[in-house]
């Protein structure tokens, strides 16, 4: 069975830092792109970052560049996000999730496995 499980959630105030990992268990994804994504109530789940393969390649959604670190672990099939300077607006379930392509993408509909999700709370 294929599972990616999210962990390194909680809350945190404005200004600070959390690190999300994502465990991959059932098969390798060190030939798959890896993302993040969140969605945060009444709102639409949002691309966050992406990550190709080898890791040389990187995506941010523009709010988070320079804030936000996505890499990757292959020997652990892991991904994380480090993310510092939170803000309120940063308030979210943030999602794991693996693409079987090559080509690293930001749709959502566009990646094939998905962990259960991981709060993240930002007061002000």
């Amino acid at each position: 069975q294929v599972q990616l499980v999210e962990s390194g959630g909680g809350s945190v105030q404005a200004g600070g830092s959390l690190r999300l990992s994502c465990a991959a268990s059932g098969r390798s994804f060190s030939r798959s792109a890896m993302g993040w994504f969140r969605q945060a109530p009444g709102k639409e789940r949002e691309f966050v970052a992406a990550i190709d393969w080898r890791g040389g390649t990187t995506y941010y959604q523009d709010s988070v560049k320079g804030r936000f670190t996505i890499s990757r672990d292959n020997a652990k099939n892991a991904v994380y996000l480090q993310m510092s300077s939170l803000k309120p607006e940063d308030t979210a379930v943030y999602y794991c999730a693996a693409d079987d392509s090559i080509v690293v993408e930001i749709s959502a509909p566009q990646y094939d496995y998905w962990g259960q999700g991981t709060q993240v709370t930002v007061s002000s």
